[in-house]
């Protein structure tokens, strides 16, 4: 008789690594404040990352050493989110068969969302780590406690990592990418939520100023947003289709204004500086990690912080605050970098 085959060992994988699932399924901004923990969850296990599908263009970029698994979860539509019915229940099904294929054994989300954590525990993974809300702790094998409610979502990442083993650095202490400086000013007027928007005139007054004071801009912005700087006379004004486009426009920039959005956070984890106006969200929670980002906060509203939904018609507290109330802190924050990331235009 032939000796029978020794048991299949599932708990390393090709690389001799454990493997590790981490979730992470909103926005680009949210996949570029995770990067720190990724970078460094990759050299020490077998990385997975359940995300959007633009995490794919993120990938070769900020983590080229993990897998993605990518999948838009109907909770994180803007509106219509609990419509069941629309849900893609099949290929809901056929994603926690994929997962459950990878036999995990690590599973860990930075947020202290139930529906992740039920994610994770239908997916079989042996040991499943996050900071549990509503009871969700049922589906986790290791509670992780929730930094101070104020901290920024970074610090949840480097809680997780902290369990697992990995020294992150504090917020203030994460290095910026070395690069060297250019002349080009990108002004970058979308985001993904029309609250987080600033006005269009208002930024049209700040890079008229910044172009009187000699600066080369180059704006940057939304599809939707397209027509209406080019029936303002800006012939050159960029509108970039996918990420890769963003980047190759970040690569060509020394500094980054704009408002609380994706391309603000790959702006600063490529190392460019950047100056965010903030409405609704808090820089406390979402500031770009660079450790010269620099931001300015909205006019009060007893509703604030309101992140994605606004009580009034409009932002107030993004659209009551002036161009001629930025400008000054637009101009020292150019002005401090005139000599190191900005070059003479």
């Amino acid at each position: 008789m032939n000796a029978a085959s020794p048991p299949v060992d599932r708990s390393l994988s090709s690389s001799g690594k454990p493997r590790l699932l981490v979730i992470e399924l909103w926005g680009m901004g949210d996949l570029v404040i995770a990067t720190p923990f990724l970078r460094a969850a990759s050299k020490k296990f077998a990385v997975s990352l359940l995300a959007k599908p633009i995490a794919l263009e993120l990938q070769p970029r900020l983590w080229p050493d993990i897998k993605i698994f990518p999948f838009t979860a109907p909770w994180t539509a803007f509106k219509k989110k609990y419509q069941v019915w629309r849900w893609p229940l099949l290929d809901m099904w056929r994603l926690r068969q994929a997962l459950a294929a990878e036999h995990f054994d690590y599973g860990l989300s930075g947020r202290w969302d139930p529906r992740d954590h039920f994610v994770l525990r239908a997916s079989g993974i042996r040991r499943r780590l996050s900071f549990p809300r509503l009871n969700s702790g049922i589906f986790l094998t290791q509670p992780i406690a929730r930094p101070d409610p104020l901290a920024h979502h970074y610090d949840y990442w480097r809680a997780a990592g902290q369990t697992l083993g990995l020294d992150l650095p504090l917020r203030e202490n994460l290095p910026a990418f070395p690069r060297p400086a250019m002349k080009q000013i990108m002004v970058h007027t979308g985001a993904r939520l029309p609250t987080r928007v600033w006005p269009l005139d208002h930024y049209q007054n700040l890079v008229g100023r910044l172009r009187a004071d000699g600066h080369y801009v180059q704006i940057v912005c939304d599809p939707n947003q397209l027509a209406w700087w080019q029936q303002s006379g800006e012939t050159s004004v960029a509108c970039p289709r996918s990420v890769s486009q963003l980047l190759a426009l970040l690569d060509q920039s020394g500094l980054f204004v704009g408002n609380c959005s994706g391309p603000g956070h790959l702006a600063a984890i490529t190392g460019v500086p950047t100056f965010t106006l903030h409405g609704p969200s808090l820089p406390e929670w979402f500031a770009p990690l660079h450790p010269a980002a620099e931001w300015m906060e909205g006019k009060s509203c007893p509703y604030r912080p309101c992140s994605d939904y606004c009580r009034f018609p409009t932002p107030e507290c993004l659209w009551n605050l002036t161009a001629a109330e930025v400008w000054p802190r637009v101009k020292a924050f150019v002005e401090r970098h005139a000599s190191t990331t900005l070059a003479p235009a």
